[in-house]
């Protein structure tokens, strides 16, 4: 889920840059020097990167990080994934925002064989 406030920055940044792209639309109709066109088409793609990285970092790179902290709690040290969690653990700070998502998918593996073996050594849980 997307926190309200995050939501509200990210619509607000697309409004801009719907408006910029509606700008570049009027430039075209106008004939306006392709230079002017190139910039506010810069404007534009620097606009929509900052919100797609706002997005990938809020919602993701904060749902990995407590993600890999409570696999980290889950496993004691004897549940067969420990070297694996210690990786994503130490590659955390420089994991690029683009491999969030493939991360993610690893630890939440991760944690349910962890979840899974509990239930295997002691019948419960």
């Amino acid at each position: 889920m997307i926190p309200r406030d995050l939501s509200k920055d990210i619509k607000t940044r697309l409004q801009s840059i719907n408006g910029q792209i509606n700008g570049l639309i009027n430039m075209l109709d106008e004939d306006t020097d392709p230079d002017k066109i190139l910039i506010q088409f810069k404007a534009a793609q620097k606009g929509l990167d900052k919100a797609y990285f706002l997005l990938l970092d809020v919602t993701y790179r904060k749902a990995l990080a407590i993600k890999i902290s409570e696999t980290v709690e889950a496993c004691p040290g004897d549940c067969g994934n420990e070297d694996r969690i210690e990786f994503i653990r130490k590659q955390f700070p420089d994991l690029e925002l683009d491999t969030l998502t493939s991360q993610m998918k690893e630890i939440d593996a991760l944690r349910k064989r962890i979840d899974g073996n509990d239930l295997d050594k002691d019948g419960s849980s």
